[in-house]
């Protein structure tokens, strides 16, 4: 008979082992959450496991119970997130599990999604014994950009960044290539494969006529590309020929209602109008649109001025920066007027990581007030 001190680091295993099976789903369960899960059998040994791999498949319980087999019965079920309730794609977890015989399912975070929620309730009124909370902060964060998403009404945000220590993106002369390590831009990459859409603005377009497209990961060949994204006011940054109009991915260029924007339809682009604000377009209405579209994370890679729009429309959910042991100073900086104009209203952030990058650093950070609904 196990403590309660070992049943309680077999659960915190068991759980950690979802959490990262959950992470193999980021980049191809979109508009989908990433979900892991883990089954002991009776007797409290692995029996199966799996994950939410792609946006309508089987979820990860049914994974996970497929291999458990009849192991399942009288057995644990560790889920990252509370097994859904409602037919869609696929079949209810919660009665996929009480089928296989679970006898206790043990979740990390509640399901908000009205359309899914009360998978708990169900598992309850069928006998099953179930705890919330394990482990929750963790697969909070795992799962950020479907729940923001889903409380939100809008995609989750990350800007990312590139700059020297001195926060220089550029030199005086514009010149920026390259001032990060071709591991930092790598890691862009990978970002870029877990991301629904990368966002890019005119400044950018004009400069550097990026591509955006995911390139150099690992299994680069099955990846999910993101929707690449242009905010063009008035439609005069993105030329004919550009790099993001060729067929390496989608493509949506954000336009202003007013902007004469023909000649981005002649060249077979998609546009979408938005309403102006004080400057460039309204921001809430660009995530509002991606949102309709299913786009459920983005990855901010446009330069200081639409970072700094970004910023003052509080629809910055974690900033990622890459630092270069690299001094200029002169040149522009990574950010720019964000509406912040004394130091009392200045934007603080919580760091929730550092880690060295080849010979570069990757600070992430997050709001140290959560971002709200009010928009």
């Amino acid at each position: 008979m196990a403590t309660a001190a070992e049943a309680a680091t077999t659960d915190a295993n068991a759980m950690r082992r979802a959490l990262a099976l959950a992470a193999r789903g980021l980049g191809s369960t979109s508009p989908n959450p990433v979900v892991g899960c883990v089954v002991l059998d009776a007797e409290g040994q692995l029996a199966g496991a799996g994950f939410h791999q792609r946006a309508g498949g089987p979820h990860a319980e049914v994974h996970a119970l497929r291999e458990a087999g009849e192991r399942a019965r009288g057995g644990t079920a560790y889920v990252t997130l509370e097994p859904c309730n409602h037919t869609g794609r696929t079949g209810p977890c919660a009665q996929a599990l009480i089928a296989a015989g679970i006898t206790r399912v043990v979740y990390a975070v509640a399901d908000p999604n009205p359309q899914a929620t009360g998978g708990a309730d169900t598992l309850r009124a069928a006998g099953v014994r179930v705890e919330q909370g394990l482990l929750a902060d963790e697969a909070e964060a795992g799962n950020a950009a479907w729940l923001t998403s889903v409380r939100l009404g809008r995609p989750y945000v990350r800007w990312k960044y590139a700059a020297t220590l001195d926060g220089r993106i550029a030199a005086a002369d514009s010149t920026s290539r390259w001032i990060t390590s071709a591991e930092a831009r790598a890691d862009v990459h990978r970002l870029r494969a877990e991301a629904d859409a990368v966002i890019v603005g005119s400044g950018t377009m004009r400069a550097d006529d990026p591509h955006l497209a995911v390139r150099g990961t690992d299994g680069t060949d099955g990846v999910n590309q993101p929707l690449r994204v242009v905010v063009d006011t008035d439609a005069t940054a993105v030329k004919r020929g550009a790099r993001v109009l060729d067929d390496a991915a989608p493509t949506l260029i954000a336009v202003a209602e007013d902007a004469d924007a023909a000649h981005l339809a002649e060249a077979g682009a998609e546009v979408v109008r938005l309403p102006r604000a004080a400057t460039g377009l309204d921001i809430h209405a660009l995530l509002a649109a991606l949102h309709t579209r299913g786009v459920r994370s983005v990855l901010l890679e446009g330069g200081p001025t639409l970072a700094g729009a970004f910023v003052a429309a509080g629809a910055v959910d974690t900033v990622t920066g890459y630092l270069a042991p690299v001094l200029l100073g002169a040149g522009p900086a990574a950010l720019a007027d964000a509406g912040i104009t004394t130091i009392t209203e200045a934007l603080r952030l919580d760091v929730t990581e550092t880690v060295r990058v080849g010979p570069d650093l990757r600070i992430t950070a997050v709001p140290a007030t959560p971002v709200s609904k009010e928009h």
